[in-house]
């Protein structure tokens, strides 16, 4: 069938931070007044709260149990801030989404409390950079869940198998929209994870935009 709409990831797929999240953490923390956190335990927090408001739950399980009075929204609001001054984008991505909107109903699907990735994409100044711009905080549930892609779905009005999803995590967007019946497309880099062989196809980061509208008229 052919492939009508791509829906995207963001974060390690259309945008990359310009530190490691594990500074930015500690950045973070030590301007809130936390004590250390760590970046693994943060993942399995952040995904325990993919449809929350803010991070604000996610730094609470975090100190749970800590000896510290720091207050989780404190620091929610600077990880936020420290995120939004790392956060930038690929190289000639506005244009790349905009050259495939003429040609396809292009989506994101973001997992992530609605403060947080809406404020990432006030940003990055792309509000109006997708037809659709779906985030998990304002959804039942996120990726990997099918309910997540399906709601993608019903927002681009398509079928599975006619949209494609370009993403870089092998469990919440290749596997995810794997299980969804979407046509999943993996984005790889250096110290990302190894190409998984649920994805149709792989594109290196760094060539994505060259490459993606190639790969998709081959499918």
């Amino acid at each position: 069938m052919t492939i009508r709409a791509v829906g995207f990831d963001l974060d390690y797929t259309l945008a990359v931070p310009t530190r490691d999240r594990a500074t930015i953490l500690r950045d973070a923390a030590t301007d809130a007044g936390a004590p250390p956190l760590s970046r693994d335990a943060y993942l399995d927090a952040h995904q325990q709260h993919l449809t929350q408001e803010t991070r604000t739950p996610i730094f609470r399980t975090l100190l749970d149990g800590r000896e510290s009075d720091t207050d989780p929204a404190a620091v929610a609001t600077a990880y936020r801030e420290h995120i939004a001054d790392a956060l930038v984008l690929i190289d000639n991505a506005a244009q790349f989404l905009a050259e495939l909107r003429g040609q396809y109903t292009v989506g994101l699907l973001t997992n992530g409390p609605r403060v947080a990735q809406r404020d990432k994409l006030d940003t990055l100044g792309w509000n109006d950079a997708f037809d659709v711009a779906l985030v998990t905080g304002e959804l039942p549930a996120g990726k990997p869940n099918s309910a997540a892609f399906e709601a993608l779905l019903d927002a681009l009005g398509t079928d599975a198998a006619e949209t494609a999803y370009v993403g870089d995590d092998v469990d919440a967007d290749i596997g995810g929209a794997a299980n969804a019946g979407l046509v999943p497309i993996q984005v790889v880099f250096d110290g990302g994870p190894d190409p998984d062989p649920r994805a149709a196809a792989h594109v290196e980061r760094d060539e994505l935009v060259r490459r993606l509208p190639s790969v998709l008229d081959s499918l």
